[in-house]
């Protein structure tokens, strides 16, 4: 392969992209936080008013046309958790996705549901 398409292309890794390319430098979200277990989905479809919108993002929103986990986000388009926060952030403020967060304000003090959650780790 010769051309400018050769620097984008290493023949052993892929595709050549450094994540902050991808977020336009920016390394934490604009708006709120995403954790591994926040639940996303898409509420609408993109305007022609959203220029700043790219395929990644493109990408996140067809993966979060059913409720899905933001760590399953990552996994299903293969992108860095820290870029693909950064992408949501973008797609909350916009109004293009939804974060449902669990409740964590009863704390587990039942000792035999953390035994038993124990157990289950150590048996895989």
């Amino acid at each position: 392969m010769t051309g400018p398409k050769k620097r984008w292309l290493d023949q052993e890794a892929g595709p050549v992209v450094r994540p902050y390319a991808l977020t336009r430098g920016r390394t934490r979200p604009r708006a709120g936080s995403f954790d591994l277990i926040d639940v996303v989905s898409a509420t609408g479809v993109p305007t022609t008013g959203m220029p700043w919108l790219g395929p990644e993002h493109e990408r996140i929103l067809a993966a979060c046309r059913r409720a899905v986990v933001v760590a399953d986000v990552a996994s299903d388009i293969d992108l860095p958790l820290a870029v693909v926060r950064v992408l949501l952030s973008d797609l909350y403020q916009a109004g293009l996705v939804t974060v449902l967060r669990p409740a964590t304000d009863a704390p587990i003090s039942d000792l035999t549901v953390m035994r038993n959650v124990l157990d289950g780790l150590k048996a895989l």
